[in-house]
């Protein structure tokens, strides 16, 4: 541990395990305060190793965006030679991942989720941020129930219009065009907001496979359905928010600004569209 850190913070117990290092309760010398501190080895990460990359980066992206109430913040930076240390927002309450293990949402939780969500990646993308691993796991609560999107060790920054490249993501949530190799723009972050959506709405994700080659051919096809026994009580609202989020056509598919005015995220159900 850094002595620039111990001198300001008090780390105590583990929390958790992020991509690239372990996570520790700590409290500020000075306020109190109870802060989350991610530590990372770096002794454990080669000089031109991606995960090298993307620690640098994921402290730099969260400097950019900050500050911002639905993306977690980070307050201070230690670094020497073995050790890198991020002090951020303390996220205490179970995450997305957790939540949707344990039951299905109503559309008016799936909302209180999705509103801000997406608030969230409309800012990263104002600033030309691309979260490129959006799931459940990286959708974080704070002690009051505030969400706080996480994780941006995959993120990149991009000029306006510009295009990304590169396989990045997790299998259920990754889009269409990023499996085909194709170049692709920040709509990817639409997309898997989409498949969280659908996640919360039936408790399963509409593009399955019972391993990673057949989850990539299933959002390959993406074949968009809204089976009978998860969807008899989901609203046209929704299911006409979901078709415009996971279009295969990323310039057909919706922007984070576009579905935010959608009428079901303005808590509009009843819509003349077609079951």
């Amino acid at each position: 541990m850094s002595e620039a850190l111990n001198r300001d913070y008090t780390v105590c117990e583990e929390i958790g395990r992020g991509r690239f290092g372990v996570v520790y309760r700590c409290y500020s010398a000075g306020s109190g305060d109870s802060f989350a501190v991610k530590s990372v080895d770096k002794r454990l990460l080669s000089d031109d190793s991606i995960d090298r990359q993307c620690l640098y980066n994921e402290a730099k992206i969260m400097q950019v965006l900050a500050p911002n109430p639905n993306v977690i913040q980070v307050y201070d930076v230690y670094e020497d030679e073995n050790w890198l240390h991020l002090v951020m927002e303390l996220c205490n309450s179970p995450d997305l991942y957790c939540r949707v293990s344990e039951r299905v949402f109503d559309e008016s939780e799936a909302r209180s989720v999705m509103v801000p969500l997406m608030e969230a990646i409309a800012h990263c993308h104002r600033l030309g941020v691309v979260h490129r691993d959006l799931k459940p796991d990286n959708v974080l609560f704070d002690e009051w129930n505030r969400l706080k999107l996480a994780d941006f060790g995959s993120a990149e920054c991009v000029r306006e219009n510009e295009l990304l490249s590169g396989v990045v993501g997790t299998p259920y949530y990754v889009a269409p065009e990023v499996l085909s190799g194709r170049n692709y723009n920040e709509k990817v972050d639409v997309w898997s907001a989409g498949v969280i959506l659908y996640v919360m709405l039936t408790g399963v994700a509409p593009f399955y496979g019972n391993s990673a080659t057949e989850i990539f051919d299933a959002v390959l096809r993406a074949n968009l359905r809204f089976p009978a026994r998860y969807f008899h009580s989901v609203s046209p609202a929704v299911k006409d928010l979901l078709r415009r989020m996971l279009c295969k056509d990323a310039s057909r598919r919706f922007s984070a600004e576009q579905v935010l005015g959608h009428p079901w995220m303005q808590g509009n159900r009843e819509m003349n569209i077609p079951m």
